[in-house]
């Protein structure tokens, strides 16, 4: 009875390792035939549509400017400013008359102008606190940049910092020195 079980076991694995051994070959692929010709009528279908062309339209002319600035860079510009600062009153950040009109010609120039991002410096004169001057020169950049924004001049183009009395334009110790320092003053920063 072993010998048969034997006997059976190796016949069964001689029957797997043969079954294993056998490799399938791949189907052959066979090529299609080509499609058929089309009957011949004796005439050619129809050519296609010839794209229409159309007209190229001329460039115009560069122009010539006179404009002094458009070839600067920065520092430039900055050196010889084309802004006008905004004057303020002691202790104020009100933009009077005066301001509004400096702004109005600084807004035209933003508007000739439109890749410049500035920064609109606040300054105050040297009385008072670093403290207190830090807070009214932030208060008197923003007044100036609250009134170009109103004239059309996007905020993103416009950034503010106080200096407070830290950079006074005229050193002097008079209320006529102290009212040169009272100022928004401009700077470009990219353009």
């Amino acid at each position: 009875m072993r010998q048969r079980r034997f006997a059976a076991a190796v016949v069964f694995g001689a029957f797997l390792a043969a079954g294993a051994c056998h490799k399938n070959k791949p189907p052959i692929a066979r090529p299609t035939p080509a499609p058929p010709a089309p009957a011949s009528t004796g005439t050619r279908p129809p050519a296609p549509p010839e794209p229409v062309r159309e007209a190229q339209p001329i460039p115009p002319e560069p122009t010539v400017t006179s404009d002094t600035l458009a070839g600067k860079d920065l520092d430039e510009i900055n050196k010889n400013s084309p802004f006008q600062p905004v004057f303020f009153a002691l202790d104020s950040f009100d933009v009077d008359q005066g301001g509004q009109q400096a702004l109005n010609a600084d807004a035209d120039i933003l508007k000739k102008y439109p890749g410049w991002t500035i920064t609109i410096e606040g300054h105050c004169d040297e009385r008072g606190t670093a403290e207190y001057n830090l807070a009214l020169g932030e208060r008197r950049a923003l007044a100036a940049k609250t009134y170009l924004v109103s004239l059309g001049i996007p905020a993103d183009r416009l950034r503010t910092v106080s200096y407070g009395k830290e950079f006074p334009f005229d050193p002097g110790h008079s209320e006529d020195a102290w009212s040169k320092n009272r100022r928004a003053h401009f700077v470009v920063t990219s353009k």
